[in-house]
């Protein structure tokens, strides 16, 4: 084993895709070993869903959460089947603190798999349909004055608060749907871009408090193990080797903004500038070409990607 002075990220909803993950399963023996464990901790096909859909199947929250999380793990075995690379540390957005904490050995996949589920589950039953609303704010304002917005937007039936600080120049806000199209109402005035966004329910808003308290419930019946690397967390955008912890923060994340750029900037802080996006997608990759443009990301969503990060991982 060799430990490398790069970061291991992984993506959160909506990095979706029929098909995606499909050439680790047909190329990697671990990969496909990942996909085959999934299935029986779910006692279901969740592996047919991924390859072949529907779109509209996969892309239901109970769906889309442990399929994303399976994907990133079997990229990650992938990856470790040709290697002994061992990042200085993790992170994962929103969902992809779990496929962080599983790569950490903090949860068993089997664990992961099913937690993500409920957690899944829970999420899209703790609004009803129609009731919450997201969007993304695009440009740069200072997040004093964003919260200014939302409390201006919110009143006491209806609520909106930052809810992923994914960039510099693009964060995005979410709760009631009626506060959060009242929020962008106003940022539009201030000549800032505004991007509804087409999601399930109001995810990391105050209105997810009935999926935290149902989270916890599940995660009480579940053994953290021992961290094997750091987890950067979405909650305080640090690193935790506290196994302790992870209930509690994993609890909190549910109805917590994500702090993505500042997890990001721990990381470069700490003298990290190789980060590994291992899973569907290169959505974390797009953000942070936003954060800092002069750090090394190589998007591990194929089997091609896993060549090109084990070139750069011989660098650090």
């Amino acid at each position: 084993m060799k430990t490398v002075n790069a970061a291991f990220i992984f993506p959160g909803q909506g990095a979706q895709k029929v098909g995606m993950g499909k050439d680790f399963y047909n190329s990697s023996k671990a990969a496909k070993a990942v996909f085959e464990e999934a299935n029986d901790a779910l006692k279901e096909d969740l592996t047919s869903l991924i390859f072949e859909g529907p779109q509209e199947s996969l892309t239901l929250t109970a769906n889309t959460q442990p399929s994303i999380l399976t994907v990133s793990i079997a990229a990650l075995r992938a990856l470790n089947e040709q290697s002994s690379f061992v990042p200085k540390f993790v992170a994962g957005h929103s969902l992809g603190e779990f496929s962080a904490l599983t790569a950490a050995s903090a949860l068993s996949l089997a664990d992961a798999v099913r937690i993500t589920r409920a957690r899944g589950t829970f999420m899209q039953e703790a609004v009803p349909t129609g009731k919450g609303g997201m969007a993304a704010v695009m440009g740069d304002l200072a997040y004093d004055k964003l919260i200014e917005v939302c409390n201006t937007a919110s009143d006491t039936n209806y609520t909106v608060a930052p809810a992923n600080l994914n960039a510099p120049n693009q964060t995005v806000i979410s709760g009631h749907k009626e506060a959060v199209e009242k929020a962008s109402n106003i940022l539009e005035e201030m000549d800032l871009r505004i991007i509804p966004l087409q999601v399930s329910a109001p995810f990391h808003s105050s209105l997810m408090k009935p999926a935290a308290e149902k989270l916890s419930e599940i995660l009480n019946t579940i053994e953290i193990e021992d961290m094997t690397i750091p987890v950067v967390t979405n909650v305080e955008a640090t690193p935790n080797s506290d196994k302790s912890r992870v209930k509690e923060l994993l609890i909190r994340q549910v109805t917590a903004p994500v702090r993505w750029t500042e997890s990001i900037k721990t990381m470069l802080e700490a003298g990290v500038n190789t980060f590994i996006e291992l899973g569907p997608g290169n959505v974390l990759a797009g953000l942070m070409k936003r954060i800092e443009k002069k750090a090394t990301v190589i998007s591990v969503n194929s089997i091609e990607g896993v060549d090109k990060a084990l070139t750069e991982l011989e660098k650090v």
